[in-house]
């Protein structure tokens, strides 16, 4: 388990933070002026805010930068009570940014932190001010969207693992020695640059896991997906229209195995059409890894002229 104070080798030297407003205790960090615009980071599958160290090195001089782990993952609590589907996690993310009272917020999203960050924006688009996806799905009512999960799952080694592991009755357990098998799940989904892959890297991400209940959250999140329990907030008209308005930017590692860029970036340029994408050859789906300088560049770039 992450001591609430490990700054793993100093690679991450963010002071931890608590709020207990979600029925949990949600770890977050909260770096750079309190009177700065907020970026809410918000993280994905099997990751935490670790994963977007640099990216808060790079904005917290300027703004204030808001990192929190989802239940079940990185720092926070994973109480043994709950469900860990989609809508579990929104209601989460919900709590905690009204706890706060954050406004005009950038939401920064990868992986399933986009339709947790999405399913924010509609129910509080008053709130937001921009959308940033990297390497994150925008589900936001677009009517083709059951059908590009279907197809992105049929050419995705990760989703299809997933269907095979729960139909034979393994996904728990593979997932329940996460402590063990992270590089493997990592490397699966899809990271290029091994030359992060230390020991202080593998202990940041792994010792999340270290006993199978420790591991409800990443299980959740993939059984979830096996069987159809995960729900997207379907946004009204009044917040698709604000959202559509706001402007958005969309950063995709274009070798993600897991998330591919065929399936999603139409998915975000439908709401977003005049939203600029970047596509970063040789990057894959933890692109935030791959890619953590040219990234910040393009993130600090949109929020300062925007």
């Amino acid at each position: 388990m992450i001591r609430p104070d490990d700054t793993f080798d100093g690679t991450f030297p963010y002071a931890p933070q608590f709020c207990d407003a979600p029925g949990f205790s949600m770890h977050y960090v909260d770096e750079g002026p309190r009177d700065g615009e907020p970026v809410l980071c918000l993280h994905g599958e099997p990751t935490w805010g670790y994963l977007f160290r640099h990216l808060i090195a790079a904005l917290r001089g300027t703004y204030r930068v808001i990192a929190p782990d989802h239940m079940g993952f990185g720092k926070s609590a994973t109480p043994s009570d709950r469900s860990y589907w989609l809508q579990d996690h929104v209601d989460n993310l919900e709590r905690f940014v009204l706890s706060l009272d954050l406004r005009d917020i950038t939401l920064v999203m990868h992986d399933f932190g986009g339709p947790v960050g999405m399913g924010l924006a509609a129910r509080h688009p008053g709130r937001i001010s921009r959308i940033v996806s990297i390497n994150g799905p925008t589900p936001f009512g677009q009517a083709d969207l059951g059908e590009r999960l279907t197809a992105n799952a049929r050419q995705s080694p990760w989703f299809q693992w997933i269907l095979k592991a729960e139909s034979q009755g393994r996904l728990e357990g593979v997932l329940g020695e996460l402590e063990f098998n992270i590089l493997s799940t990592l490397k699966l989904n899809g990271f290029e640059n091994h030359a992060v892959i230390n020991d202080v890297w593998l202990r940041a991400y792994g010792s999340r896991f270290g006993r199978f209940d420790d591991c409800a959250g990443a299980i959740g999140w993939a059984k979830g997906f096996a069987i159809g329990a995960h729900r997207f907030e379907t946004p009204d008209e009044a917040a698709l229209r604000a959202v559509a308005a706001m402007p958005a930017l969309a950063i995709w590692g274009m070798a993600d195995r897991t998330l591919n860029a065929s399936h999603f970036l139409p998915l975000f340029n439908e709401t977003f059409p005049q939203a600029a994408v970047h596509r970063l050859v040789g990057a894959g789906h933890y692109s935030l890894e791959d890619a953590p300088e040219s990234i910040a560049a393009h993130v600090a770039l949109f929020l300062e002229q925007t």
